[in-house]
C-alpha cells in the first residue's frame, strides 16, 4: 500500500537532499507511528483536488471576511476591489480599528459589520451614520464574529482573524454551509481534530490561503487517487539562515524581524527565524492533505520562489513557483476551481531571467530545534498540536517583549508540551480546544517567570 512504500522510500531517502523530517528522540518521544491519533481524523484533500461538479458558480461570489482590517483582510478586499464583477463583500469582521473598518464599509457596502471590541460599538455608527438607509447592521464581540462567518447572504468565508478566536467563527461558517477561505492556522493546527469532521459533514470545502499550502493545492489539481507520495516545504531560513549556530545567543527582537524576503507581521517573522511557522504548515499539511508525518519534508529554499512541491508515486516531482507575493493564494482560494486572469501592472509575471539561480539546503537541526517539537506535537495528535501553538505564540509575545531571550522560545514550548502530555486529549471537543490554548499560555509566563532552569541552561 501507499503508506508502506512512503515508509520504505523515506527511510531510503534520510541522508540525501530530500529536505528534513521530525525523526530520533523528540519524534519518537511522542508516540510509535506516523501520525498519531490524527490517522482518524479525514482530511480536507486526501492527496488529491476536483473541481466541483455542476459547472461554474454564480457570480458575484459573496463573501464574509474575518479579520477585515488586518494584512490578509485589507489584501483581500484589494482583490475584491479589483475584480468587483467576481466577488461581493456581504459582510465584515474586525477586532478594534474603528477608522479603517468605518472607510471598508463605506466602500463595499456590506451588509453586516462587527467589531470585537464593543466598546467602540457607538463610535463605528457615528462614522456610519453618513450612509444613511445603505448602513449596515452593527454587532459585537464573538457573537458578531459568528454572525459574519455565516452570514445567509455569504457563499465562502475569509478567515483572517488570528488565534484561536478564529475557531468559533470558523465552525459556525462550516455548520452554515460556507465554503471556508483559510487563513487562520489555529482552525487546523489546534481544531483539526474537531473541524475536519464537521467539515465533511457539512460538504464545505476547506481551501488553504496560505502560499506553501496552496501551492501544495495546486499541485494537487487532478492528481488520481493515491498518487501523492510526498510534500516538500519549502522554508527561506529566515533572518538567521546564514548566521552561525553560535552566535544565536546573543540575537536580538531586531535582528529576528529582519526578514530576508518576505514583508509580515511581527509573530509571523520571528517564527520564520525559528523555524516554527514551518513546523505549524506540516501539521497543517498533515491535516489538509492526509499526508503521512514521515511523507511531509521540510527543505530550505533562500529565494522563495518555489513556495512548494508535491512528489508523486512515480517519483516526479511538481512544483508550484511565483514572486513572494500572499494575493496570489489569497485570489486562488476566492476564485477556485477557476483561475482569474491578472493584470501585469499589479500581478507582475514571474521572469525567469531575473528570477536566477534557485538554490536548496537542508534545515539545521541544531539552528531549528523547533522542527523535531513540532513533528512530535503532530504525532502525539489531539490536544498537542494546539498546545504547541498556544506557547509559542505566548513565547514570541515575550521575547518581543524581550521577556526572554531567543533560544528560550523552543525551550519553553518544548517543556509545556512536556507538561501537557498526561492531560492530552486525542478527540477533544471545542472547549478542549480553547481551554488548552489558555493552559498552554499562562504555562508560558509561569515558566518564564520562575527563571526556572528550562530556559537558563
Amino acid at each position: 500500500g501507499r503508506g508502506g512504500r512512503g515508509r520504505a522510500m523515506a527511510a531510503a531517502r534520510r541522508g540525501g537532499a530530500g529536505g528534513a523530517r521530525g525523526r530520533g528522540r523528540a519524534a519518537g518521544a511522542a508516540g510509535a507511528g506516523g501520525s498519531g491519533a490524527g490517522r482518524a481524523v479525514p482530511p480536507a484533500w486526501p492527496g488529491r483536488a476536483e473541481a466541483p461538479a455542476g459547472g461554474p458558480a454564480a457570480k458575484p461570489k459573496r463573501i464574509s471576511l474575518l479579520g477585515s482590517t488586518g494584512s490578509i483582510g485589507t489584501q483581500t478586499l484589494d482583490i475584491c476591489r479589483e475584480y468587483p464583477g467576481e466577488f461581493e463583500v456581504v459582510a465584515l469582521a474586525a477586532g478594534s480599528n474603528v477608522e479603517l473598518l468605518a472607510e471598508q464599509a463605506r466602500e463595499f457596502r456590506p451588509q453586516l459589520v462587527a467589531l470585537q471590541d464593543a466598546s467602540r460599538a457607538p463610535e463605528l455608527a457615528e462614522a456610519l451614520s453618513g450612509m444613511g438607509r445603505d448602513a449596515p447592521e452593527i454587532m459585537t464581540g464573538e457573537e458578531g464574529a459568528v454572525a459574519v462567518a455565516a452570514h445567509p447572504a455569504c457563499d465562502a468565508a475569509v478567515t483572517g482573524i488570528v488565534g484561536c478566536a478564529g475557531l468559533r467563527p470558523t465552525v459556525a461558517a462550516i455548520e452554515a454551509g460556507k465554503d471556508i477561505c483559510l487563513a487562520n492556522k489555529e482552525t487546523l493546527i489546534a481544531g483539526g481534530p474537531t473541524v475536519l469532521p464537521l467539515a465533511k459533514k457539512h460538504g464545505v470545502h476547506i481551501l488553504p490561503a496560505d502560499s506553501e499550502h496552496s501551492a501544495i493545492f495546486q499541485c494537487i489539481q487532478g492528481l488520481p487517487e493515491g498518487g501523492m507520495r510526498r510534500i516538500i516545504l519549502t522554508a527561506s531560513g529566515g533572518a538567521f539562515r546564514d548566521l552561525p549556530v553560535e552566535k544565536l545567543p546573543t540575537v536580538t527582537v531586531a535582528d529576528a524581524l529582519k526578514h530576508p524576503n518576505w514583508s509580515m507581521g511581527q509573530k509571523i517573522t520571528v517564527d520564520s527565524a525559528t523555524l516554527m511557522n514551518k513546523g505549524l504548515e506540516v501539521i497543517e499539511a498533515h491535516y489538509l492533505f492526509g499526508a503521512d508525518y514521515d511523507d511531509i519534508d521540510i527543505v530550505i529554499h533562500p529565494q522563495s520562489i518555489i513556495h512548494s512541491m508535491v512528489e508523486t508515486q512515480d517519483s516526479s516531482v511538481i512544483a508550484q513557483l511565483g514572486w513572494p507575493d500572499m494575493r496570489l493564494p489569497i485570489l486562488y482560494t476566492m476564485s477556485w476551481p477557476e483561475r482569474l486572469p491578472t493584470s501585469e501592472e499589479t500581478w507582475p509575471r514571474l521572469d525567469f531571467v531575473k528570477m536566477g539561480d534557485l538554490t536548496f539546503r537542508e534545515p539545521d537541526r541544531a539552528k531549528y530545534p523547533s522542527m523535531d517539537v513540532a513533528y512530535a506535537s503532530g504525532r502525539a495528535g489531539g490536544t498537542m498540536t494546539g498546545v504547541m501553538s498556544a506557547a509559542n505564540e505566548q513565547a514570541v509575545e515575550m521575547f518581543l517583549q524581550e521577556k526572554i531571550g531567543y533560544l528560550d522560545i523552543v525551550k519553553v514550548v518544548s517543556a509545556t508540551c512536556d507538561k501537557h502530555r498526561a492531560d492530552l486529549v486525542l478527540t477533544p471537543s471545542l472547549d478542549d480546544i480553547v481551554q488548552t490554548d489558555l493552559w498552554a499560555r499562562e504555562h508560558v509566563k509561569e515558566i518564564a517567570g520562575q527563571s526556572s532552569p528550562v530556559i537558563s541552561t
